[in-house]
């Protein structure tokens, strides 16, 4: 029914992906595998919506009425089993401005924030930018996966006030367990430490592991949690500036309601409210579609490494389009390591030590493009390295 196979021109598209490689690898001839935005076709579903509403020639100041709210209700319950109230869910114009509102509304300076590098590197600045100390509590990289340490997390979370947390976890795609989300909030209850939980990937789980919201874990839980959700990667609408935080506890709702309308940025856009209603409403099937497509695509990585004895190393994704390397093997430093990639393999990643603390030796390749290009690109990047 959906054809990921197809090749779509991005070039002069005002692409950050593809229009700032200049900018950001030196040089245009190189094949991009780095922002975390897809080369697959938005879905029609949500194309046609978004063409419809366009064709009434008034795009004036709009509502987001309540088939918008019932289809991110119904998404969640669908998806998550999670069963969510309609005056929880408050907008916000993206995730990362998300966490920039809660450091606002929830922190003052000199507050600690905690976080768990190696890991998107917005959530450093969401509190660096704002004159709060940044907590680190680094994961644990052994036998090529992640754990975390809750003996070292423990001991910060006593002086933090958040904790930004990744669920499903970006870089690693690790997808956390019952028994370790359970761990984690009860060291955040036992220290009065609000989770916001970044889950934008959530709807992006490979088969045989399954997200599960750390919400959901008990009513307790939920009322110190503000969880972040967006159809933005799961649909490639990331243009779009739509999210939603589910916030079932009142005061911090209120908190943070009270700076996004101080911003004056509760309004959003029409079309991010259209294409968010399309996706949550028809969007089910195509998202399985979509992971097993994406499988696909790191069995090619896979096995390309296995086949050329790779130096390489694979952390195994559990969610995510995106897929961490390890190339502490190779014998190369971060920057030999950019450079041979960039100017030898004729590709853009994402440089390991961005994500922070245990990023060294990393790069992090997006999967999420036809085929023929994951291929090409695993080859390039494996004889590089031979």
């Amino acid at each position: 029914m959906y054809d990921f196979d197809k090749i779509v021109e991005r070039e002069n598209t005002s692409s950050i992906k593809y229009d700032m490689r200049m900018q950001m690898f030196g040089k245009e001839d190189i094949t991009p595998l780095w922002v975390a935005d897809m080369d697959f076709e938005t879905p029609d579903f949500v194309r046609e919506a978004i063409v419809k509403r366009a064709q009434h020639p008034i795009y004036g100041y709009s509502l987001r009425g309540e088939t918008y709210t019932n289809s991110i209700i119904d998404w969640v319950e669908r998806k998550h089993d999670w069963k969510i109230n309609e005056d929880w869910i408050v907008f916000s114009p993206g995730i990362v401005p998300a966490l920039n509102f809660a450091t606002l509304a929830l922190t003052k300076p000199g507050d600690a924030i905690l976080v768990q590098p190696p890991v998107y590197f917005p959530f450093f600045t969401a509190a660096t930018d704002h004159d709060r100390i940044l907590t680190e509590s680094t994961l644990i990289y052994k036998h090529g996966g992640y754990t975390i340490d809750f003996d070292d997390f423990a001991a910060k979370a006593k002086y933090a006030k958040l904790f930004f947390f990744s669920s499903p976890h970006n870089p690693t795609g690790r997808v956390w367990t019952r028994e370790e989300l359970v761990q984690i909030a009860s060291i955040c209850l036992d220290n009065d430490v609000i989770i916001v939980s970044d889950e934008i990937h959530n709807d992006l789980i490979f088969p045989n592991k399954k997200h599960i919201p750390i919400a959901t874990i008990s009513d307790e839980i939920a009322d110190i949690t503000i969880t972040c959700i967006a159809p933005s990667k799961t649909f490639n609408l990331a243009g779009m500036a739509t999210s939603s935080l589910i916030i079932s506890n009142h005061n911090l709702r209120e908190k943070m309601q009270t700076i996004i309308d101080s911003l004056h940025i509760s309004l959003g856009n029409v079309f991010g409210a259209i294409a968010s209603e399309a996706a949550y409403t028809h969007g089910y099937d195509w998202v399985i579609a979509l992971m097993e497509y994406v499988s696909g695509n790191l069995d090619v990585l896979r096995s390309t490494l296995i086949s050329t004895n790779s130096r390489i190393k694979l952390v195994e994704p559990e969610a995510t389009y995106m897929a961490w390397l390890d190339f502490n093997d190779t014998g190369y430093d971060d920057d030999k390591i950019k450079n041979i990639i960039i100017n030898e393999a004729k590709l853009g990643l994402s440089h390991g030590p961005i994500f922070g603390v245990g990023g060294s030796g990393f790069q992090r390749i997006n999967l999420a493009s036809p085929r023929t290009i994951v291929s090409s690109a695993s080859d390039r990047l494996c004889k590089v390295f031979k």
